[in-house]
């Protein structure tokens, strides 16, 4: 089965992508050029991508002292991708970009993410180069997320350390001017940092001539202390290997050493890694510490680094995305092959009949009904994103102030309900194939390890949940929950009008009358505790209540009527999502609006 006619149909005849060619950005676009990406992604995930998703696996990444090893598929892999375009897909057309869509982009990237998700793309080379390219100064941008773009160089982010996890107010790494001429480097202003960052994807390898680390700091003060919380964090541009002001390399190390891979679960084809900035390993012009250049203003670092932070969060729901369909691919394709058992007839089983396909067992279509809905159904929620991302950037102004705050809201839940339930998703898939599916024999065991991931990745479950309830939706007044039901409710009305999906109407809009009041009664002692005591409860809720609508909305661009398998299959999947997991919230909603503190309250020596 093919993911592309799934986008197509999410792309042109739901989002009407082909009508952003009207604004003057994508004017010199059309549906020919779009379909142009898709064709040459979908080629390269196909050639290049897919046939080492399982060599990755199994030959990690190793060090041999001086450099990590990857396997050859990896850079073949990595040439491909940057030879496509799609690392400046939408910059300017004056830097080498193509100023496509975003829409475009993601639904592109969802082709070599569901080939393999531990070759990856370009998700943090992206993201850094678009941080830099809007906190940056002209000089970082030209030397560094230019040469991101064109993939020359590649980009991670240097957030986590040991000892501070999720919990970036404890950071220790310091950054001191270097020298009394600090500020006046072409680059920006130089200083040398000594600390520890872990969890760093990407962190070292040969791919490309070098690698610009974005790294969390502390300035320390006049008395040399650092300033206690998120206030005193500052953003700086640490490379690999250091650059004159044209971007050439200069032949010099930066004291950026590798103390140890991770070896995880999943994603084993990445390189996870240990770093340490400025333990004297590689001592650069004299002296001990790496040399960093500070990217916008002192304290200003953790602003400038949620830029990438939430570009990174709706690329881990796309992940997860992709992976939810390559598992319900996998175990379509298996279920349409295996036989065995008989059907149960009014006088029960005949075992003298031939076994039949396992797909024509009730409970088989329940787990691959439930793998679609989960997984088609993200994947609409995170090209909806990607849509609102377009609005945003190119829309009119008050389009664009609607989109931004959706999106500040939609945020926690692209991010985190794929990676729970196309996770889910996986675990289906595994069950499909039965024994099987727990054998290396099968693809499906390691999309389940690599999805597992992805609920920590870019924030942990609960970091989102509280996000959710704590800012997002109080942010404004609520106006972004109120843009976001005032959207549900006009596709409401739409489907009201449609006798085939009232049913589907009315569900959605009790479920949303449910969600709006639970908020409500969440934040009733205005007590943050008690609101946030079940903020993932709440989370998986709106998640649902957010699914529900994507479907209803989708299928509003299904005629009622369509009888081909792709129509039948839509419907089918919304109904199942409708009936299976819509009537899911109420348990959870019902702990969040008593502000039930059972766990909460649980005393430690109890467990």
């Amino acid at each position: 089965m093919s993911l592309r006619p799934t986008l197509d149909f999410l792309l042109y005849e739901w989002l009407d992508a082909a009508g952003l060619n009207a604004r003057e950005r994508f004017a010199e676009h059309s549906r020919e050029t779009f379909d142009a990406v898709l064709d040459t992604c979908e080629r390269i995930a196909r050639e290049r991508f897919a046939p080492f998703n399982r060599l990755v696996d199994t030959e990690e990444p190793r060090f041999d002292g001086e450099k990590v090893i990857l396997p050859a598929a990896t850079k073949d892999a990595w040439d491909a991708y940057a030879a496509s375009g799609m690392l400046s897909a939408a910059q300017d057309y004056a830097i080498g970009g193509m100023q496509l869509p975003y829409t475009l982009e993601a639904a592109a990237g969802a082709f070599f993410a569901t080939a393999s998700i531990s070759i990856g793309g370009g998700l943090l080379t992206v993201g850094n180069a678009n941080l830099l390219m809007a906190h940056g100064s002209e000089a970082q941008r030209r030397v560094f997320a230019h040469n991101e773009f064109s993939g020359r160089f590649s980009g991670t982010m240097a957030l986590s350390e040991p000892q501070a996890g999720s919990s970036l107010s404890d950071i220790a790494t310091r950054a001191t001017p270097d020298g009394a001429d600090y500020e006046s480097d072409p680059l920006g202003p130089r200083y040398r940092l000594r600390g520890n960052k872990m969890w760093i994807s990407a962190g070292e390898h040969e791919l490309t001539e070098n690698i610009v680390h974005l790294v969390l700091a502390k300035i320390p003060g006049l008395d040399g202390r650092l300033v206690p919380g998120t206030r005193g964090i500052s953003l700086f541009i640490v490379p690999k290997k250091l650059v004159d002001d044209e971007g050439r390399l200069t032949g010099e190390r930066n004291d950026v050493a590798l103390a140890g891979l991770n070896h995880k679960l999943g994603w084993r084809g990445t390189t996870n890694t240990l770093l340490n900035f400025g333990e004297g390993r590689y001592p650069v012009r004299g002296a001990a510490g790496a040399i960093g250049y500070r990217v916008g203003q002192p304290g200003e670092g953790l602003r400038c680094m949620f830029h990438m932070m939430n570009e990174a969060r709706i690329g881990i729901g796309m992940a997860a995305t992709a992976l939810g369909l390559a598992g319900y691919y996998a175990s379509l394709d298996y279920a349409r092959n295996r036989p065995q058992g008989r059907p149960v007839g009014p006088q029960g089983k005949d075992a003298a009949q031939p076994q039949v396909r396992i797909i024509e067992h009730a409970d088989v279509k329940r787990m691959l009904l439930a793998q679609k809905a989960y997984s088609e159904g993200a994947l609409a929620l995170m090209l909806y994103c990607a849509r609102l991302v377009d609005e945003q950037h190119t829309g009119a102004p008050e389009a664009a102030d609607e989109a931004r705050l959706l999106l500040e809201v939609l945020t926690p839940i692209a991010k985190s309900w794929p990676s729970e339930f196309c996770l889910e998703a996986n675990s289906l898939a595994i069950q499909v194939h039965g024994g099987y599916g727990y054998t290396r024999d099968f693809p499906v065991e390691q999309y389940w390890r690599d999805n597992r991931l992805n609920m920590i990745h870019e924030g942990t479950h609960g970091i989102q949940a509280a996000d959710l309830l704590g800012r997002k939706v109080r942010m404004e007044g609520g106006r972004g929950l109120m843009l976001l039901a005032g959207r549900m409710n006009a596709t409401i009305e739409r489907a009201l009008q449609r006798p085939a999906l009232a049913e589907h109407a009315n569900a959605l809009a009790q479920a949303l009358q449910q969600l709006g009041a639970t908020t409500k009664a969440a934040w009733a002692t205005e007590n943050p505790a008690e609101a946030l005591a079940n903020a993932v409860p709440y989370m998986q809720a709106f998640g649902h209540v957010v699914l529900a609508w994507t479907w209803l909305d989708v299928l509003l661009a299904v005629g009622d009527d369509a009888q081909d398998a792709a129509a039948v299959g839509r419907r089918g999947a919304a109904r199942y999502f409708f009936h299976y997991e819509l009537p899911r919230i109420g348990a959870w909603l019902q702990v969040v609006a008593r502000r039930d503190m059972s766990c909460a309250q649980f005393p430690e020596a109890a467990f």
